[in-house]
């Protein structure tokens, strides 16, 4: 049985720097498996690297020494966007192939509001150093191996992931406003997530809750609460570069959870609203009987308080629905397509008592 002998190493920006100047590293696009990125996630990747986060294994494979230059050169074969956004950023003019309207970025205010609007050499001497000393864990192929087995490595790495999901999709592809806001306000209250028995551990690593919280800023901007993953995929592409209405939005959020920390707290997991599609109802309920579900995202609106007789009345509905001795039009809301419109209008009108538009 034949085995790969790979090595398992560490290396820094630097080190690839260093091999693009001495024109020792070949950026390979025979295996390049995805679209050029955009401005958005070239910003993301330099953001992650000043925060010391980590990012995914590089793969290279080391070439043959050259006989006349007698340097070593290795070949990034999976990682190359990656590097190339380092470099485009770094050291631009030391890509073979140099353009500025593609390779040409800057760090974007979503991402870093002390940093927006910074190239490399706009930084502070220790932010610089710390993107140069950054260290990347990077997996190297011997040069015997040809393409048709590094083709086969990536076939079996491939072979045992699990499907994206529409929202680890939207994950991958947008870097900016609408994106960045879904999942850092839907990642404040991961503990009333589990506590409120809303997502499974598997749920929230599927990134379902940052979903759902992408439903609610479409229903607070647009007043439309039928769920579709078009509808989810067009708010991100319409509101990735600019969303003025972003403090508005995670401010009202804010306050409808608020709300229901306070009027029904843990109880929650004990009532079908615990169930994700009822939890939109509730949610959405809440947020209408404070501001009123399509009323314009300004911060001069106040919202109404919830009252206890609201929030009770909102409970035996529940109640009503679990014994499923509500109303046939509800019953039928919560047992056939709750994310459809006429189904998730009957049950945030049957809670709150009121029509809506």
């Amino acid at each position: 049985m034949k085995t790969l002998d790979l090595t398992r190493t560490l290396y820094t920006v630097s080190d690839f720097v260093s091999w693009q100047k001495s024109k020792t590293l070949v950026l390979s696009p025979s295996f390049q498996r995805r679209p050029v990125w955009n401005p958005g996630a070239k910003s993301f990747l330099i953001d992650t690297i000043l925060r010391g986060l980590p990012i995914p294994i590089i793969f290279l494979r080391d070439q043959k020494t050259d006989l006349k230059t007698l340097l070593a050169k290795r070949e990034v074969i999976d990682g190359q966007q990656r590097i190339r956004t380092i470099l485009s950023y770094v050291c631009p003019k030391d890509l073979n192939d140099y353009n500025e309207a593609n390779d040409t970025f800057k760090i974007k205010r979503v991402h870093s509001k002390e940093l927006a609007d910074m190239g490399f050499r706009d930084l502070p001497n220790d932010l610089q150093q710390r993107i140069l000393d950054y260290q990347f864990s990077v997996h190297v192929l011997p040069s015997s191996v040809d393409d048709r087995e590094v083709l086969q490595v990536f076939a079996r790495m491939n072979s045992t992931g699990v499907k994206l999901n529409d929202q680890e999709l939207r994950n991958a592809n947008f870097f900016g406003e609408f994106k960045t806001l879904s999942y850092n306000v839907s990642t404040e209250y991961l503990e009333h997530w589990r506590k409120w028995s809303i997502f499974t551990e598997y749920n929230i690593a599927r990134m379902e809750e940052v979903e759902i919280t992408s439903e609610f800023f479409i229903m607070m901007l647009k007043g439309v609460i039928a769920k579709t993953q078009n509808a989810i995929d067009n708010a991100y592409a319409e509101y990735d570069e600019n969303l003025p209405e972003r403090d508005e939005l995670g401010k009202r959020f804010r306050h409808t959870m608020s709300t229901i920390e306070t009027r029904f707290g843990d109880s929650i997991r004990l009532t079908p609203f615990h169930k994700k599609t009822l939890f939109y109802s509730l949610f959405s309920s809440i947020y209408h009987l404070a501001y009123g579900i399509g009323s314009p995202l300004t911060s001069k609106s106040k919202p109404k308080p919830v009252t206890a007789i609201q929030s009770n009345h909102m409970l035996k509905c529940a109640d009503k629905i679990e014994k499923k001795s509500a109303p046939e039009a509800v019953i039928d809301a919560t047992s056939l397509r709750t994310t459809h419109l006429t189904s998730r209008k009957a049950l945030i009108e049957y809670l709150t008592n009121s029509k809506l538009k």
